[in-house]
């Protein structure tokens, strides 16, 4: 998506991501944004000084004209994941705020966005990443075999194997979540521009962006393209390591209904550091879908977002395989094939950080991307940190880790 603070007619207006701000105005990019998990906006005023707000189901500004809503990037369907364990505490330091935001946005809307389920973090003991995600809880308690099998009889943990427990954490309703952000932008004032393409930006003191609709002028410029965005900014010199992947979103059927442990009393859960998983697995309670279990590999297969639909019914999914396999093993009680599967995109850092930075040419200019699969949660302070990054305010947190400059050469020949 894009945003952007666009001179119109009649003078010019700055716009803020916060809910308690002015109201400002989001142009859409021709493309679909990602992940997941983002909830940023892009605004601007058409030659009229009207705000707008082109964005997709994300609602991002996608670069493809694509209507509200729908399914085409990474934060569609009704669930993901919060939570306070995270082994970088420049996430975890985040996510007090992020807990707030969220409540603060179900109190402004009277729509419940959050169920708290507890998550347990799976893995060997004295691993790097869980004793990390431990610390961040400020929790000493380590869950043996036999008390995670007490405490959650759907789970069995392998001999010698810990887990932790963030009690905090808990399911948000992502389509109740993009719905209430959009009320509330339009309650702001905000227009949103869905089915809009962006056909081209122009860099300047002056951005000056294009779309199927019109042409847009604004001094600062907010662009959250999702899986289009590593495309989408070479037009602005930018070359960002940026690797859309499909996701396999699956659904596992319980093999008893209604048993202990599992279906809808089930906790969310993720794994670190287990071999036969090396990028992790990670599962919710049964929400979409009665009786099923979401269960997920947190890595995909490389795709071009244009073509995600194209892949071959025959192509190998080694991604089911690994899960029936620890499904077998670590939930016994559910079924080892999938009864639903359906797909997102993730857009994916080679570190797996964010991409949150001012253009390293064009400052007015600022690119939120490469969330990597973990970045719903975090939309509120991310959406806060882009609105302060544009607006040329000091950022509420340390930014170090999300700049575009920790990649080399990615400054191509701009414009």
């Amino acid at each position: 998506m894009v945003y952007g603070w666009l001179e119109g007619g009649q003078g010019s207006t700055t716009c803020s991501a916060r809910l308690d701000s002015a109201p400002f105005l989001p142009l859409a990019p021709s493309q679909r944004p990602q992940q997941d998990e983002d909830g940023h906006t892009d605004s601007s005023r058409d030659e009229d000084g009207h705000r707008h707000s082109s964005r997709d189901e994300d609602g991002h500004g996608c670069p493809k004209p694509f209507l509200l809503p729908h399914c085409r990037g990474s934060s569609h369907g009704q669930s993901r994941i919060i939570r306070s364990a995270y082994p970088q505490e420049y996430y975890s330091c985040m996510m007090p705020e992020c807990f707030r935001l969220w409540q603060q946005l179900e109190a402004e809307t009277g729509t419940t966005l959050y169920r708290q389920t507890g998550l347990v973090v799976l893995g060997p003991p004295r691993e790097p990443e869980l004793e990390a995600c431990r610390r961040s809880l400020g929790v000493d308690e380590v869950l043996d075999a036999a008390a995670l099998s007490r405490r959650f009889p759907g789970f069995r943990l392998q001999a010698g194997q810990v887990a932790v427990l963030d009690s905090t954490a808990g399911v948000l309703f992502a389509d109740r979540a993009l719905r209430a952000v959009q009320e509330v932008f339009r309650r702001h004032g905000g227009t949103l521009r869905d089915g809009e393409k962006v056909l081209s930006i122009q860099p300047g003191a002056t951005v000056t962006v294009t779309t199927t609709a019109g042409v847009y002028k604004t001094p600062r410029l907010i662009i959250t393209a999702g899986a289009w965005a590593g495309a989408f900014v070479e037009q602005l010199g930018l070359r960002l390591p940026l690797q859309p992947l499909r996701i396999d979103v699956c659904y596992w059927r319980e093999k008893q209904p209604g048993s202990a442990g599992l279906g809808s009393v089930s906790p969310c859960f993720l794994t670190l550091g287990l071999s036969q998983a090396p990028h992790g697995i990670y599962g919710l309670p049964s929400i979409e879908y009665p009786g099923l279990m979401k269960v997920c590999h947190h890595h995909g297969s490389p795709t071009d977002p244009e073509k995600r639909d194209q892949a071959p019914s025959s192509a190998p999914r080694p991604d089911i395989a690994i899960l029936s396999s620890f499904i077998s093993s670590y939930l016994p009680g559910l079924e080892t094939q999938p009864a639903v599967m359906e797909t997102c995109l993730y857009t994916n850092t080679p570190d797996e950080d964010f991409i949150l930075d001012r253009h390293p040419k064009f400052s007015n200019i600022v690119i939120g991307a490469g969330f990597s699969g973990h970045g719903f949660k975090l939309a509120p302070v991310v959406g806060k940190l882009l609105c302060e990054l544009s607006l040329g305010e000091e950022p509420s947190y340390n930014m170090a880790h999300f700049a575009i400059t920790r990649f080399p050469g990615v400054l191509g020949a701009a414009q």
